[in-house]
């Protein structure tokens, strides 16, 4: 006889932080709609269109674009860190969609990957989940959620990885743009 899964159910905790991920993305995909203004605030402008394209869930924004292309017009070193810290800061939204529940995706085979590695190695592999890019790592956000990783290590390690990633786009754009 076959058992039947029984259904997650989600605390007060779980919906908060679910209406919070949700909030987050809508107001993201709203503040990326004013792109061309924010790219006007030099490194401000930076952290917020890397914060607002990695806040949302499963919808990939041009961030990665912009910080190479502001590479070649500001302070490579600079525009990575920008970059870098509100990337990571974004990526809280999959953290929080992790930790109010995470059916939706449990099944899948990157999801159930990225699972393993945290699991494993714990901040270091959000860490390398970071630094290379990776279409998914809205999955990482989730399943480190839902393993209940410390919030902070979480956020520490995609600043440290997206930061890094970020500084290297950023020397690249600004190298291209000199050949041109």
């Amino acid at each position: 006889m076959a058992h039947k899964k029984k259904p997650v159910l989600i605390g007060w905790d779980g919906w908060i932080s679910l209406a919070a991920a949700i909030a987050i993305a809508a107001l993201a995909m709203f503040a990326f709609s004013k792109i061309e203004i924010l790219r006007q605030f030099g490194y401000l402008g930076i952290f917020l269109i890397s914060l607002v394209s990695s806040a949302t869930i499963f919808l990939p924004l041009p961030g990665f674009a912009v910080v190479f292309a502001m590479g070649a017009y500001l302070n490579p070193l600079l525009v990575g860190i920008a970059a870098g810290v509100g990337s990571g800061i974004g990526e809280t939204t999959g953290y929080l969609a992790g930790y109010a529940g995470h059916g939706a995706v449990e099944r899948t085979r990157a999801y159930q990957s990225h699972k393993k590695q945290i699991e494993k190695y714990g901040a270091p592999a959000i860490f390398a989940l970071a630094f290379f890019p990776n279409p998914v790592f809205d999955l990482a956000g989730v399943a480190a959620g839902a393993l209940r990783m410390k919030w902070w290590k979480f956020l520490a390690a995609t600043i440290l990885g997206k930061t890094l990633r970020y500084i290297l786009v950023a020397y690249a754009g600004g190298t291209v743009a000199g050949w041109i």
